[in-house]
């Protein structure tokens, strides 16, 4: 008596769903591409830019927190060589390179 009642019950839910779902899907890709997707591929080609717009003698910030400037660039290599001081060099990655400062950061520091 209660199983048929449930199976009668099932069937007429099913007509509704296909087209609300691919709706929703929708809704979700578009929402992923807005808020995910076009943020980071902007902030990517930012940072390519600033890469490649970096040149000797600029002063640099890495990402690890380390402040220098930037002694010799390989342009074939993807590492450069900051000066820290008078007498310490660090070979780096490119890549580490979160900011550009504006010239005479490091000694009013």
């Amino acid at each position: 008596m209660f199983i048929s009642n449930a199976h009668a019950a099932t069937e007429g839910a099913q007509e509704a769903g296909g087209m609300q779902l691919i709706i929703m899907l929708g809704l979700f890709a578009v929402i992923f591409y807005f808020m995910i997707y076009r943020p980071q591929a902007k902030r990517v080609k930012e940072h390519k830019n600033l890469m490649a717009s970096m040149s000797k003698g600029d002063e640099v910030l890495t990402s690890g927190g380390l402040l220098g400037k930037i002694s010799k660039i390989s342009v074939e290599d993807d590492f450069m060589v900051i000066a820290l001081n008078d007498k310490n060099d660090v070979t780096i990655k490119k890549d580490f390179v979160t900011a550009v400062l504006p010239k005479g950061t490091i000694q009013s520091l």
